[in-house]
């Protein structure tokens, strides 16, 4: 029996209704930046030679693109992020080019990375590059410092067995061939 994506049903469903171009109010779009920002600052204080590498891009802006999401961020010569000035130009642009969320929420969970296009400083994308493949967020160790490290070890193992079940049958559909499964 073929089995059909939950994904590629919400999908069609969603681009069968005539919805406009939503758009956040700006002062939504400016205070989930500026959480980005401290989450990103969070991340990176952690990992000493990636604040080492960022050191020596002080100053250079940086700029992530996804359908209208746009954000701006600079090295700051603390060796972590900051918002770049509305009028800062761009050393370095990142754009997705996948359009879809549900196509990115699919591949996020099967653990590719999303086609990027790349614009710019070819050093700082290097830079950005490395930042990518070797820094990690350590998330149950953060959640052990709020909850206590038995509780935070449980309910890691416990989202990593359902990302693992979630990646198995996202892997049983076939992304050629929607709605049959793969033998």
């Amino acid at each position: 029996m073929a089995t059909q994506s939950p994904f590629l049903l919400l999908e069609g469903f969603l681009k069968t209704l005539p919805l406009p171009d939503l758009q956040p109010p700006s002062w939504a779009r400016e205070e989930v930046q500026r959480r980005i920002v401290l989450l990103l600052n969070h991340i990176l204080s952690q990992e000493k030679e990636a604040m080492s590498r960022l050191t020596r891009q002080k100053g250079r802006v940086m700029q992530l693109q996804w359908r209208s999401f746009s954000m701006c961020l600079v090295a700051t010569p603390a060796g972590l992020l900051d918002q770049a000035d509305a009028t800062a130009k761009a050393d370095l642009v990142l754009a997705l080019t996948e359009e879809s969320p549900l196509n990115l929420a699919q591949g996020f969970l099967s653990g590719t990375r999303p086609a990027v296009r790349i614009a710019g400083d070819v050093q700082l994308a290097a830079e950005v590059n490395w930042l990518a493949d070797h820094v990690r967020w350590d998330l149950e160790e953060d959640l052990a410092r709020v909850i206590g490290d038995t509780p935070a070890h449980t309910l890691s193992e416990t989202a990593r067995a359902m990302a693992k079940g979630l990646q198995q049958f996202i892997g049983t559909v076939s992304p050629s061939s929607p709605g049959k499964a793969q033998t």
